[in-house]
C-alpha cells in the first residue's frame, strides 16, 4: 500500500515512514524539504498520485491559538481535497489526549484539524495521544538559559516510536473514526521529567514552576491531559527513554 506521510520528516513522521516500510508498505513523504506545502497546497496532487492513504503527523510551532486554528485549518483541508482527488480511501489525523478539555491556543489548532477530518468525506480515524517523552526536552529547550520555566502539568508520556507503530496499524485497517487514546505507561508530572532531564544532561538551571490560571491551570495539574477511558498504553516509561538519551547523548560526546 502507498502511503502518504504529511510532516513526514518530523519526530513522529520519520517513524511513522520508518514503520511503514518495515510493514513492507510504500511510505510518500510530505514534507516543504520535498516541495510539499499544507497550508498553500502546493505540491500536494503530484506527491499524492497513487496514495491509496494518508496519514497526518503534521505540525507548527506556536503557541498562539489564531495560528494554530489557521495552519491545522488549512493544512487539513488541503490534505483532504487533495487526497480526494487522487482517490484515498483512509485518512488518519494524530491528535492530543485532552484537546478538548485544556484551553491550550495550540490545543484549539487541534481540535480545528479534528473537526476538518471528522467532517470529510475520506473515511478517517483520530488517534489522540499523550505528551512524548521528547515534550520535557522541548519544554526545556524553548527557555533561554539559565532559566527552566515548566508549567505544571500531569501527563502520561509515551514513546514516539509506539505512538507512529500505533498509526500504522490504524492505517492499515479499516477506518473506525475516533480510536480509543493511546498513552504511556504511566503519569508523571512534567516538572519532574525536565528536573531529570537536566540531571542526566548535567545541566544547571534555576527551575522555575509555574501554575497556568484558571481551569486551563486546573485541568493541567488535574486529569485534563491524562486518558479518559481504557486504551492502549506503551511500555516504554520515560525513565528508561531517559537512559537511552543519556547513553545517546555520552557517545557523542555530550
Amino acid at each position: 500500500m502507498r502511503v502518504a506521510v504529511a510532516g513526514g520528516t518530523g519526530l513522529v513522521g520519520r517513524y511513522v515512514v520508518e514503520e511503514l516500510a518495515a510493514a513492507g508498505q510504500e511510505p510518500l513523504v510530505l514534507a516543504r524539504s520535498r516541495g510539499v506545502d499544507l497550508v498553500t497546497g502546493a505540491g500536494l496532487d503530484v506527491a499524492l498520485a497513487g496514495a491509496e492513504a494518508v496519514v497526518d503527523v503534521s505540525n507548527v510551532t506556536t503557541m498562539s491559538g489564531r495560528k494554530a486554528v489557521a495552519f491545522f485549518d488549512s493544512a487539513g483541508r488541503n490534505l483532504l481535497e487533495a487526497g480526494e482527488r487522487a482517490g484515498v480511501r483512509h485518512h488518519v489525523a494524530l491528535s492530543i489526549v485532552g484537546v478538548d478539555r485544556v484551553g491550550l491556543g495550540y490545543y484549539q489548532g487541534k481540535l480545528r484539524q479534528e473537526d476538518v477530518v471528522r467532517n470529510g468525506r475520506t473515511p478517517w480515524t483520530v488517534l489522540r495521544a499523550t505528551q512524548f517523552h521528547e515534550f520535557a526536552e522541548q519544554t526545556l529547550d524553548r527557555v533561554p538559559k539559565p532559566l527552566g520555566v515548566v508549567p505544571r502539568m500531569r501527563t502520561q508520556p509515551v514513546a514516539a516510536r509506539e505512538v507512529a507503530q500505533h498509526l500504522v496499524r490504524l492505517v492499515l485497517a479499516p477506518a473506525q473514526g475516533t480510536a480509543p487514546e493511546l498513552a504511556g505507561p504511566r503519569a508523571e508530572q512534567l516538572v519532574d521529567m525536565v528536573g531529570r532531564l537536566l540531571r542526566a544532561r548535567r545541566e544547571r538551571r534555576l527551575l522555575m514552576p509555574v501554575r497556568m490560571p484558571g481551569a486551563t491551570g486546573a485541568a493541567m495539574t488535574g486529569d485534563g491531559l491524562l486518558p479518559a477511558g481504557p486504551g492502549p498504553r506503551g511500555t516504554q516509561t520515560f525513565d528508561a527513554w531517559l537512559a537511552r538519551y543519556a547513553a545517546r547523548d555520552a557517545a557523542q560526546g555530550g
